[in-house]
């Protein structure tokens, strides 16, 4: 094997997207030689992602950003009341409260995570990624693109370029990350399987400032869904208005033929757009940016090939619909990062890199088809609304049916009940807990212990907090020895393994100090109730387990192994314990 002054960096991310970004952040974290390249001057110039999700808010407090991201982001409460309209100044056709600021969802989203869902557009994010990457020791190099690579037995060898000068140099490395984005040259270069169907639809992005406040504040909201069955649509038959920064900065979504040549887009036509889907003729515009994208149904079922990985729109690729790109794409790169770091630094074997295939493609696929059958989901609302069929290229439609839906007699009350079904319809891509917090791990890096779990309310719309193998380790208020409240989850991660155990389970803990010195490993510990206090009874009641019995939870805060059982002693707790992180961590016995 090659000695490391052999390489030139552990690991090459490419792409300084948000699963770049976080890949790079992490593994700076972690302590492993990473480089960064993106074949950009700079990063993000449109905002395009935006929905940050609480489980990405959950990776982002573990990696010690979560504050910068608070401070960057729209906080959640201006972010629900979406609403459904013929124009901004136009017939309000319903809305519907989103991303959990209902008041049925407050507690639920509370509940499952200490932290709030806010907006954060791709603008501001990429940069606090990259920032952090920088300051703990990764190197962030611009305008370098990838030409070529080769992988073999011990590492990677990479032909980058310098896109001002043209000149070319290989870097060595152990391990190569493709964040590339939709158009991977990794994905591709690797061949992984891809399976669906990518140009589904055209759509462009008009991002403009214009003060809107009069409009919206009154209703404040990321997204105001505008029909205009006049206009030449395209796509699902909606144009979008998303605010970016409340309320003068503004992204429209606004779909195309595309069978037909793809539209070219100036300053006038774009202003054009924005003043019809916002209702005022005489509206005062200012054009950033117009950009053309493809909705795409695509995911790989293999995320890695040898000692090449990628991540992110590289390997699932759809529409923004539910706001799953940009977390999803955190997500793999946090999943991947610990285990790269751990097999870098000789703690575990080769084989624990295989589980990240095994965990993120079943992700992959679910996101991709929830995002694609929520853009299908508008049809209900089409059909109430009288857009499908022989008035759905004319404004007669949609005024026949809102006439309709406003008379005070039997049809009137069906056409009503027809809007506010297909409304409510949209729980799924806009209240769907369940699909960002159900993501359940199926891999060597997880020991199941016989149980199964119980489904008793919708997977998609609901969170199912559990402690069994393969699950995230579930929330819960405690207390430290300030009488600060801290949350279950910020006792584990920081890239270590955690043991959780109670007071009665003192044999864990011990165990836990006994096998960090015999692997080397960064494991620690934690007692309820010795460390930090129960006070609330609220993880005893989502413990799962007894006091007595132990939880070894990875640093991605997922759960690997757990025992409801005390140990007899010391012996044999270290015993179980060692077995236990052998399998995940793809040992040699």
């Amino acid at each position: 094997m090659s000695t490391p002054e052999h390489y030139d960096t552990d690991v090459l991310v490419i792409g300084s997207g948000p699963a770049g970004g976080t890949a790079a952040l992490a593994l700076a974290t972690y302590g492993v030689r990473t480089h960064l390249v993106t074949k950009y001057g700079w990063l993000a110039d449109t905002p395009r992602a935006h929905i940050t999700n609480q489980r990405a808010m959950e990776v982002f407090r573990d990696l010690g950003i979560e504050q910068q991201a608070l401070e960057k982001g729209t906080p959640s409460h201006l972010m629900g009341d979406t609403v459904f309209a013929t124009s901004l100044l136009g017939d309000e056709i319903g809305r519907i409260r989103t991303w959990g600021t209902g008041d049925e969802s407050l507690t639920e989203y509370a509940a499952q995570s200490p932290c709030g869902m806010i907006d954060l557009p791709q603008t501001y994010l990429e940069p606090i990624l990259l920032a952090g990457a920088a300051e703990r020791g990764a190197v962030i190099r611009l305008n370098t693109e990838l030409v070529d690579f080769e992988q073999d037995a011990d590492g990677v060898t990479a032909r980058l370029r310098d896109r001002p000068t043209g000149t070319e140099h290989t870097v060595r490395a152990r391990y190569l990350v493709g964040a590339d984005g939709g158009r991977s040259i990794v994905a591709d270069k690797l061949g992984l399987p891809m399976e669906g169907r990518m140009g589904k639809a055209g759509s462009m992005n008009i991002v403009f400032r214009a003060d809107l406040t009069p409009y919206v504040e009154h209703r404040p909201s990321v997204l105001y869904w505008i029909m205009r069955p006049g206009a030449d649509v395209g796509g699902i038959g909606m144009g979008l208005l998303r605010m970016v920064r409340p309320w003068d900065e503004w992204l429209i979504v606004w779909g195309y033929d595309i069978d037909n040549p793809p539209p070219q887009v100036t300053d006038e036509s774009a202003a054009a757009i924005v003043r019809d889907l916002v209702g005022d003729e005489h509206l005062d515009v200012r054009i950033d940016s117009a950009s053309l994208w493809t909705v795409n149904h695509a995911y790989a079922t293999r995320l890695h090939e040898g000692r090449v990985f990628c991540a992110g729109d590289a390997v699932h690729r759809h529409p923004p619909s539910n706001g799953l790109g940009s977390n999803t794409s955190v997500q793999d790169s946090y999943n991947l990062a610990w285990k790269l770091a751990a097999v870098v630094k000789g703690h575990a074997g080769p084989g624990l890199l295989d589980t990240y295939s095994d965990e993120r493609a079943p992700v992959a696929r679910q996101i991709v088809e929830r995002a694609n059958l929520s853009r299908d989901q508008f049809l209900p609302l089409f059909e109430a609304l009288g857009v499908v069929g022989g008035d759905s290229k004319s404004s007669e439609g949609i005024a026949k049916a809102l006439h309709a839906a406003r008379q005070p007699d039997a049809d009137g009350a069906k056409k009503r009940r027809a809007i506010r079904e297909a409304i409510e319809l949209k729980h799924y891509e806009f209240n769907a807990h369940g699909v960002e917090h159900n993501q359940r791990y199926r891999s060597a890096a997880v020991i199941p212990d016989g149980t199964t779990e119980t489904v008793s309310r919708d997977d998609e719309l609901f969170g199912r907090p559990t402690s069994r193998p393969g699950a995230k380790l579930p929330h819960a208020w405690l207390v430290d020895h300030k009488g600060r409240r801290v949350s279950t989850l910020d006792l584990v991660g920081r890239g270590r393994f955690t043991v959780v155990t109670g007071l009665a389970g003192t044999h864990w803990a011990d165990a836990a100090d006994t096998l960090a010195r015999e692997f080397g490993l960064d494991l620690r510990g934690v007692v309820v109730d010795r460390d930090v206090h129960d006070a609330y009874g609220e993880w005893s009641r989502r413990a799962e387990i007894e006091e007595e019995g132990a939880l070894l939870v990875r640093p991605d805060g997922y759960v690997a192994w757990r025992t409801p059982r005390a140990a007899a002693d010391a012996t044999e707790a270290t015993r179980l314990l060692r077995e236990a992180l052998t399998t995940v961590l793809q040992r040699p016995a």
